[in-house]
Formats: C-alpha cells, sequence, structure tokens
C-alpha cells in the first residue's frame, strides 16, 4: 500500500531548478533514505512534502489525498528539523507542554526522556544545552507523538554512539507498528543499517530507487559508501526498481 506519492514535483528558487519533474512512491511500513549531495533536493523535497515549500508543478498525496495547500494531515505525520532551533530561555519541561498544547493528539515523553537520560535536563533552559543534547530533545518531540509517517531530517547530527543506536531502535520500533519512516542522512552506515529502500537525488531527479541489495548490484560495490560515491560521479545509470 502506498503511503506517499509524489507526482511530476518541480521547484525553482530565482534561475536554480531544485526539483526537476520530480516523481516517487514511498510504500506503508518501510524505512526509506533520501539520499543525494549537497544542493540535490532532498531537504526541498521534504519540505514540499510537510507543505513548508510550494511546488510550481506537481502534486503530493498522502493516502491518496493531496496535501498542497491543505495543513490538516500534518497532525498524521511527524517531522525532526536537521537544525534544533529552540526558543534559548525556555525550560526542556517548558518546550514539552508547549509543543504537547499545539498538538491534539496522545503523546508519550516519558519513556524517551528515560531512555535519552533527559531528566536531569527538563529544568535547564533550552540555550544552556550542548548541541547533542539538543538533538535528543528534538528527537524527544518527535517520537513522543504516535504518527503514520516520520519525516527525519539528519537525525544523527550531533549525536554520540549510545544515542544512534537508541534512534535505530525507536525507527525499528515504527517499522514494526507499520509506520513509515522516511530519512536523510550522510552516514553511510545507518543507511546500510536500516534502509529498506534508498532514493538517490541528483540536481533534483531520481537517479536510483531501490533496495540497498539492487543498489550494490548494479554499481558493482561492496558498501553502500562506494555505491552512493559512484552514483554522485554520474556513471553509473539511472535506475528506478
Amino acid at each position: 500500500m502506498v503511503t506517499l506519492q509524489v507526482k511530476d514535483l518541480r521547484k525553482s528558487f530565482g534561475k536554480l531548478q531544485v526539483l526537476d519533474k520530480l516523481s516517487l512512491e514511498i510504500q506503508k511500513g518501510g524505512v526509506f533514505a533520501v539520499l543525494g549531495p549537497n544542493g540535490s533536493g532532498k531537504t526541498t523535497l521534504l519540505k514540499s512534502i510537510l507543505g513548508m515549500v510550494v511546488p510550481e508543478q506537481g502534486d503530493i498525496l498522502f493516502d491518496g489525498q493531496t496535501v498542497l495547500r491543505r495543513c490538516d494531515y500534518r497532525n498524521r505525520l511527524n517531522y525532526l528539523p536537521q537544525i534544533a532551533n529552540f526558543p534559548a530561555n525556555l525550560s526542556v519541561q517548558e518546550l514539552i507542554k508547549m509543543v504537547q498544547n499545539l498538538r491534539p493528539k496522545p503523546s508519550h515523553p516519558n519513556p524517551l526522556l528515560d531512555l535519552f537520560g533527559l531528566v536531569p535536563s527538563l529544568p535547564k533552559k533550552l540555550g544552556h544545552l550542548s548541541g547533542g543534547t539538543k538533538q535528543k530533545v528534538n528527537l524527544l518531540l518527535t517520537f513522543m507523538f504516535d504518527s503514520e509517517l516520520y519525516i527525519l531530517d539528519e537525525p544523527t547530527t550531533g549525536l554520540d554512539p549510545l544515542s544512534v543506536l537508541q534512534l535505530k531502535g525507536l525507527i525499528a520500533e515504527q517499522k514494526e507498528k507499520g509506520h513509515t519512516v522516511l530519512f536523510t542522512t550522510h552516514i553511510m552506515s545507518l543507511v546500510e543499517e536500516i534502509a529498506d529502500e534508498i532514493v538517490f537525488l541528483l540536481e533534483g531527479k531520481i537517479h536510483f530507487q531501490g533496495s540497498v541489495a539492487t543498489l550494490l548490484g548494479q554499481t558493482q560495490e561492496r558498501s553502500v559508501e562506494r555505491a552512493v560515491a559512484r552514483l554522485m560521479t554520474g556513471d553509473v545509470q539511472s535506475s528506478k526498481v
């Protein structure tokens, strides 16, 4: 069953074509890695899905319904931004309560507070936290709500190895529940471990879509890192599986 469909999406910023008639289908209940070099259109694609960027052409369907110029569907998904830009004068506890009041759905922060060791940080001001701790708060705000689709933009930024391991566990839990996870990352070992499918963008177009095994077979490489490097050079024929 298809959760998300992107049809012939085009987006430009001035004379720069960021997305060029991009089409994509994301199946329900899988983990999808959106990869590509800087400027390839990854973040613009995610922000278009979220309604933060309005495309000039094309459509985006969530469970068969268009999301363009709508906002009600956003309550069915969770988003983790690449940069955790929180109000510096709020405490962690105050931020959690504020987000809970903004979203009309049940939340479960306590298990995540324990998982990431954030209980001692609850009374602390966000402006006094390290980058890694802010990212843990970012993850807590994302995963404390149960949703059908999780969109994670560079979720490992600033995390220590233990926290990365905990993040992998959270993503695995969502997959077991039949939920869909769409994420971007520069950490190829993460892709190799958890991604069911890779979507590789280059200059606003999809140059590969398929499983890790298919990518390794097509590029004749032994690691995702080397396979993606070959895709970035453009010497591998474009393929969507």
